[in-house]
């Protein structure tokens, strides 16, 4: 296989880059900030035979800064990543990012984005300020992202120190998980998903703990909260990627919730680069689960079908 496609993997634009540096953010989630640039990810794309990677920004995204730097760089970033497109036709698509908690300048960056510089869809971080997607609070994004029958891939945020017990251990290793299962939650039970059936949700890291959860989940059918079968239904529809989670354990997980049709493949690179230094197959474990034709599908097939945009770039 040496034209997969890589539906989580993250860019760091320089002047954001300086940006985090600046704002203190040496490591994310435990994990030192990781150098980056075109040039670099085309060889790391090279070694691993990927063609395209789609890029998103990571935790924090922009909401580290106040309201009116957030808009300021979310635009930066959005902008550079549209200008890989010309760069390097058919070697990147992109997610947009949002400066969200702000839902009125969220909006206005959905329009400029999707519409204008014609991105392939939107990263939303799992949580913002203490925030879970599916709050109320952003519904008016919920909204222009059905309209627009948006991509959106979620990573999970780091949980403020105050609000999580302290057990030395990287956050990337476990914590992140958990968040993006908590997000998943929310859109599950406040009833997002529902209102919204043509936003596709793509879950980082095999989906944290859903798969897992999904019975226990499901028990909310027996005490009311939810109509009978909504919620493995609903954990159906999710995506999944395979960054950092290439394992039988993992991928037997999902595939016991979602069908071969909802599994694409990530690297989480350049966050990921300290494990993936040669070249070859950057996750061999995938085969220990899926033949060839398999893996095809979802380290290629399965993107191209939900993103057009792309498609059509590199047809």
């Amino acid at each position: 296989m040496t034209n997969r496609i890589d539906m989580h993997a993250h860019t760091l634009p320089p002047d954001y880059r300086a940006s985090l540096v600046e704002h203190g953010y040496g490591t994310i989630a435990g994990l030192p900030l990781p150098e980056w640039s075109p040039e670099a990810a085309v060889d790391f794309m090279e070694r691993y035979g990927i063609q395209t990677q789609v890029l998103s920004v990571s935790d924090p995204g922009v909401n580290y800064l106040d309201p009116a730097d957030a808009r300021e760089m979310a635009r930066y970033c959005n902008t550079y990543v549209s200008g890989l497109f010309k760069q390097y036709p058919k070697r990147f698509g992109a997610l947009a990012v949002l400066p969200l908690p702000d839902v009125t300048a969220s909006v206005a960056e959905i329009e400029y984005a999707l519409d204008e510089l014609k991105l392939d869809g939107v990263v939303l971080l799992s949580a913002y300020d203490g925030i879970y997607l599916g709050d109320p609070r952003f519904e008016p994004v919920m909204a222009a992202l059905a309209r627009r029958n948006a991509y959106v891939f979620i990573h999970p945020a780091s949980i403020p120190a105050q609000n999580k017990p302290d057990l030395q251990v990287p956050d990337f290793l476990y914590e992140f998980t958990f968040d993006t299962t908590r997000a998943a939650t929310q859109l599950m039970f406040r009833g997002t998903m529902a209102r919204y059936p043509s936003i596709r949700f793509q879950l980082a890291h095999a989906g944290g703990t859903v798969p897992f959860l999904s019975y226990r989940l499901g028990l909310a059918s027996e005490l009311g909260t939810l109509p009978p079968g909504v919620v493995p239904k609903l954990i159906s529809s999710f995506l999944y990627d395979t960054a950092l989670s290439p394992s039988p354990a993992a991928m037997g997980g999902v595939l016991k919730v979602t069908s071969l049709d909802n599994i694409v493949f990530g690297s989480d690179w350049p966050f990921s680069a300290a494990i993936l230094t040669g070249s070859g197959d950057p996750q061999p474990e995938l085969s220990e689960t899926f033949d060839s034709p398999e893996r095809t599908r979802l380290e290629r097939v399965n993107a191209l079908r939900e993103l057009p945009g792309l498609a059509s770039r590199l047809s």
